[in-house]
């Protein structure tokens, strides 16, 4: 009898173990299959974004060879700027006139309230033009600039066209 009681509990465990790791096998082929299926998502997703970012930069001097190339020929008194350096330096050169107390003069607007017009964000498009986007606190508009750098690495600005939304009433 305790031989029978031994050899049934022998079986049970040995029963025990079969479930047990065929429960645990499949479980890490399902993580493993699993894990591969959200890796191809994320690598789907980061090159959808790659492209998204590539497709918004497409206008920028950062990536515009043909206007980098410009930049090096055409290069007054034989200083070139890169245009590493040259973006710096040109948002810097606008944002100073932030602090004329009439507002930023390259934002194409007058100063209506209490508030003077500031230009806060900038985006070099190219060799020559600048998209910047400025406001008062109360009333928000878009201008476009365009820049020249000048032999002693000024750089001078002429207002292209100048937009100011209409105030919401919400």
């Amino acid at each position: 009898m305790k031989k029978s009681l031994f050899l049934y509990l022998f079986i049970l465990a040995v029963l025990m173990n079969v479930f047990t790791y065929a429960y645990f096998s499949k479980e890490a082929n399902f993580e493993k299959g699993h894990s591969g299926e959200v890796s191809k998502k994320l690598t789907d997703s980061i090159a959808a974004l790659t492209a998204k970012i590539d497709d918004a930069n497409y206008f920028a001097l950062e990536n515009n060879q043909n206007a980098q190339n410009y930049l090096e020929v055409s290069a007054t008194n034989g200083k070139f700027i890169p245009y590493d350096k040259l973006i710096p330096l040109v948002t810097e050169k606008l944002l100073d006139y932030n602090e004329d107390p009439k507002g930023n003069p390259y934002t194409g607007q007058e100063q209506i309230g209490a508030q003077k017009f500031i230009i806060n964000k900038i985006k070099v498009v190219n060799h020559r033009w600048i998209l910047a986007d400025y406001s008062d606190g109360e009333y928000w508009g878009e201008v476009v600039l365009k820049y020249f750098t000048n032999p002693d690495e000024s750089v001078s600005f002429v207002v292209v066209d100048s937009f100011l939304y209409p105030k919401s009433t919400n």
